[in-house]
């Protein structure tokens, strides 16, 4: 876990920890004494690929650092109904505390890794590699796409800061394709900005009109058929990395990844996920 990563995870749980808890569990402040001691195990009752064991951990030290965590099954292993991930003992009002978040954060982040291993497994035997996109839960994008990563996937840009991604109204504002390019190296020289280009392009005219662009590292093919994908594979021979865009599906993905193109961005990794089911259950020491 990197420094920045883990500087936002931390600002997160307080913020997490605030919408849920504010003046305090008073559930737990009522019927349970204060220094009554107790664990729990994560239970899984799904099958999957699991994610968000670190982030968990993390969440269970920032509630109370004197939480003990013991881990069996770590971010990336598949699971099945009736595996247990981690055991944690200590004070039953800091578990309780923490255990909604941590289930919370665990399922989404499992839901998500499980749906991305299940279409990196639709590509075996090619070397093109699915992309998640920007259809994440606001402010939870750093979590969800650090899921897809465990689930194998690869990261697209995190946000409108990192690539220049220049899209269908983006060149409809511009008057085309061509000047939107151009408008786009002309930023980034203005701003000295290192950040790659990528252009969407719907149709073989717009293609080829970015063909005789220079500076441009990706195209995205948005909306075409395998067959389309293939023969435009075809005309950009390498001077371009290419990706495949649209409502691709489960499906659909591997007649895509034949076709030729390096990335597949598929939207569903993130924005309509089902969660993995874990729960977490209790037993006084």
């Amino acid at each position: 876990m990197d420094q920045a990563f883990k500087k936002e995870l931390r600002e997160f749980i307080q913020r997490a920890l605030h919408e849920d808890v504010k003046d305090g569990d008073h559930t737990s402040l009522a019927s349970l004494p204060e220094d009554k001691l107790g664990e729990a195990k994560l239970l899984v009752k799904d099958k999957g690929v699991i994610a968000g064991v670190e982030v968990g951990i993390e969440i269970f030290n920032y509630v109370d650092s004197s939480l003990q965590v013991e881990v069996f099954i770590h971010d990336g292993d598949t699971v099945s109904d009736g595996d247990v991930v981690l055991f944690v003992r200590g004070k039953m009002h800091s578990i309780l505390k923490a255990e909604r978040l941590v289930l919370n954060v665990m399922q989404r982040m499992s839901g998500i890794a499980s749906r991305t291993a299940t279409f990196i497994s639709a590509l075996e035997g090619t070397h093109t590699r699915v992309l998640d996109t920007r259809k994440t839960t606001p402010l939870l994008r750093f979590l969800e796409k650090k899921a897809v990563t465990i689930g194998g996937g690869t990261n697209h840009r995190f946000g409108l800061y990192d690539m220049i991604l220049i899209k269908d109204n983006h060149v409809d504002y511009a008057g085309g394709i061509i000047q939107a390019v151009e408008n786009a190296q002309a930023y980034k020289v203005k701003h000295n900005l290192d950040i790659p280009i990528e252009v969407e392009v719907r149709n073989f005219t717009e293609l080829n009109e970015l063909l005789s662009c220079k500076a441009v590292d990706r195209v995205m093919f948005d909306n075409f058929t395998p067959t389309a994908v293939k023969e435009a594979v075809a005309l950009v021979n390498g001077r371009l990395v290419t990706e495949a865009s649209g409502g691709i599906t489960l499906e659909t993905i591997r007649d895509y990844a034949v076709a030729g193109v390096d990335f597949i961005s598929v939207g569903a990794l993130t924005h309509s996920v089902r969660s993995l089911d874990l729960s977490l259950k209790a037993k006084l020491i």
